[in-house]
């Protein structure tokens, strides 16, 4: 009698579980899938994870593949294919939806989070189903959100210990007006850039410094052009898993299903692990020679009431509603 081996049991499951779901239902499709950052990064092991997910919900039918490192091109231009239909797939910054429900920016104020548990309560409660709610119109729809983890600046200059000294640095920010704005609040010069030109500019001198969770840092391999890392946190930045309405639309209701529940699923696992490996770049940052500094609480504080103006600027410009929905859903997290 041959033994069952491990694949065997894999791919049996995966048949029973597209049989219990009705073959019919099911389509041999490939999904696109793009992102931004390197294969070693949380965000790739995320899509990964998701691929896995669908993979074993579909009995292989549905194949997701994945391209990171920007391979599909820059983050509005992923964008713009999910828009339009030609990309099935994408997860990154909140940036490319503000341009589309401006909104969205509103998850990019600085300061809004002590921790992840407030964060996530934001994008998984009212607030964050308001916002997604209004995307299908737009062409995209929103699945969950991977976590990416708190911004925090390096450059090649000098530590930032407070607000002062960011002025007069040249930092390569994401193209979107709040980090603009926040960055001239403290009379830096911010350089709006596509992520995939970042290393080039860094390395030539273009721009002192950037600002990106430490795992981004780590993987990007910013230590090799950058001197100095600084305990900011000045924003959170969670990254949407978007998927073309299009796309979506073609789908029956049992593959609607199961997309967005393996969405979920992956999102979940996804922030515990980009949690863990955050921890852990920071120690490889300082174990590649980069000069660490956290920022003193008083300091801290000074540069939460500086950006002030910057809440007023862009709440002013926001759908009303929206705005009281997110003052009210703020103070509740900021108790977690």
């Amino acid at each position: 009698m041959k033994l069952i081996t491990r694949r065997s049991l894999v791919a049996l499951a995966m048949l029973a579980a597209a049989a219990g779901a009705g073959a019919q239902d099911i389509q041999e499709r490939t999904i696109k899938f793009g992102h931004l950052n390197n294969p070693d990064h949380p965000t790739s092991l995320g899509v990964r994870k998701f691929a896995e997910i669908v993979a074993a919900k579909t009995g292989g039918k549905i194949k997701v593949q994945e391209f990171p490192s920007s391979q599909l091109g820059n983050e509005l231009q992923q964008q713009a294919a999910l828009q339009g239909g030609v990309q099935e797939m994408l997860v990154a910054s909140t940036t490319s939806l503000n341009g589309i429900v401006k909104e969205f920016g509103l998850l990019d104020f600085p300061f809004l989070f002590a921790n992840a548990k407030q964060a996530d309560a934001m994008v998984d409660g009212p607030l964050g189903k308001a916002l997604a709610a209004r995307l299908p119109e737009k062409g995209v729809m929103v699945l969950g959100f991977f976590d990416l983890g708190f911004r925090n600046v390096t450059n090649s200059k000098h530590p930032i210990t407070k607000g002062s000294d960011l002025e007069g640095l040249k930092l390569r920010v994401i193209p979107n007006p709040v980090f603009l704005e926040t960055f001239k609040t403290f009379k830096a010069n911010p350089v709006p850039m596509a992520f995939a030109e970042l290393y080039g500019a860094l390395e030539n001198k273009a721009v002192d410094g950037q600002e990106n969770p430490f795992a981004v840092i780590a993987s990007s391999k910013f230590y090799e052009v950058q001197k100095y890392v600084s305990g900011t946190n000045h924003v959170y930045a969670t990254n949407p898993m978007q998927i073309s309405k299009k796309f979506w639309d073609k789908l029956s209701p049992v593959e609607q299903k199961i997309l967005q529940d393996s969405a979920i699923e992956a999102q979940n696992w996804q922030r515990v692990v980009s949690r863990e490996v955050s921890g852990k770049a920071l120690t490889e940052l300082t174990g590649k020679g980069m000069v660490y500094n956290d920022i003193a609480p008083a300091e801290l504080a000074k540069m939460r009431v500086a950006v002030r103006p910057v809440y007023d600027k862009f709440s002013a410009a926001y759908d009303p509603a929206i705005v009281t929905l997110f003052k009210s859903e703020l103070d509740r997290v900021s108790k977690l």
